[in-house]
């Protein structure tokens, strides 16, 4: 493990030398790449640093332990914060999902349920909206196709970060989690009995593919318009403004009616399908991979019915983490921090695991 370090803290010293070099900075495509891997290899640097110099208090401390007994003490300490700092360098060691700083697009998509299933979307939407609003990102609704009663049958979101991240703090690296099938549990506004009703919704979550990480030939795609339907102004149900592109090696479709011309419903149905065949192509990527590799990504299987709020009990389960608090009108309000962190916490785990 020690020599790995080693080889990033020359790494470390090297680029730290290329960005002091203002020719570096006139390619700013290369720049941005060099401080983002500078950024990602500081804190390994920073622990090492502490790790040895911890290493060096300890053997002082034993030395003066000899003629002083107050130093035993001492000595413990320094040992348990020198156990915390090996394990604390060894998660920093594990690869990291070259994803992680991406941005994402987010879809939620009502399931069964009806109504009562669209109004649940449109309340896990809230959630990431305020979620985003608490920790400094930048959401912006893409298309969206309300309920009735004022949910969503499906609506996606482009949600950004603002300014420089710290490492394994993207949007991509905290959401990827929240794939799968979220449950709910609750009395319907629909219901006239006060029965409790269970229903789902769908939400997927992909890292947005810059245009040059996806290749789509004008061939690949199929591209029809239509007449908007629903609420959005003078324009809808006027204009053949909708556009619906459909990717023919993949078989993936992509509508977009919010905006009011035919272009910028285009480009942000594009910008969708990028993020989908990227995701796709990363999941074929893993698909492939060793037993070990497939593991290490389980808790990110959207396959899985990932969670339950439970309103009657004001209680919130994370079923692939074990998971369990009772203050679900707070998630609700955006305060879903502690429940990423748990998928994040065994994640980590199951990575080190696998490295041994």
């Amino acid at each position: 493990m020690f020599e790995a370090v080693e080889e990033l803290i020359g790494e470390h010293a090297d680029l730290e030398k290329r960005l002091a070099d203002p020719a570096v900075h006139a390619d700013q495509r290369e720049a941005r790449r060099l401080n983002k891997r500078y950024a990602e290899l500081t804190p390994v640097v920073t622990v090492y640093r502490a790790w040895k110099q911890v290493g060096d208090d300890i053997g002082t401390a034993r030395e003066l332990a000899q003629d002083d007994p107050d130093f035993v003490a001492e000595v413990k300490e320094l040992e348990q914060s020198r156990e915390q700092l090996t394990d604390r360098l060894r998660l920093l060691l594990v690869p990291r999902d070259p994803s992680d700083d991406k941005d994402v697009i987010l879809e939620v998509k009502a399931g069964e349920g009806g109504e009562e299933s669209a109004l649940f979307a449109g309340d896990l939407l809230r959630m990431y909206l305020r979620y985003a609003e608490r920790i400094g990102w930048k959401a912006e609704i893409i298309d969206s196709n309300g309920s009735d009663l004022g949910g969503y049958k499906d609506v996606q979101v482009a949600i950004k970060t603002r300014g420089t991240i710290e490492p394994g703090q993207g949007v991509w690296a905290r959401l990827k989690y929240e794939g799968g099938v979220h449950r709910v549990q609750r009395v319907p506004a629909t219901e006239s009995q006060g029965r409790i009703h269970t229903s789902a919704a769908g939400v997927l979550v992909t890292p947005e593919a810059e245009e040059v990480e996806v290749e789509i030939g004008p061939n690949d795609l199929r591209i029809d318009v239509y007449r908007s339907s629903g609420p959005g102004g003078q324009s809808v149900n006027t204009t053949d403004s909708a556009v619906r592109i459909t990717h023919l090696p993949t078989g993936i479709v992509v509508s977009c009616q919010n905006e009011k011309s035919q272009l910028q419903n285009k480009e942000q149905a594009l910008r969708i399908l990028r993020s989908r065949l990227l995701a796709a192509a990363q999941e074929e990527a893993e698909r492939e991979a060793s037993d070990a590799r497939r593991s290490q990504v389980r808790t990110v299987d959207r396959s899985e019915r990932i969670r339950t709020y439970n309103f009657p009990e004001n209680r919130i389960s994370d079923h692939r983490v074990g998971f369990k608090a009772y203050n679900l009108d707070q998630v609700l309000d955006g305060e879903l921090d502690p429940v990423i962190q748990a998928c994040v916490d065994a994640d980590a785990a199951a990575k080190l695991a696998a490295a041994g």
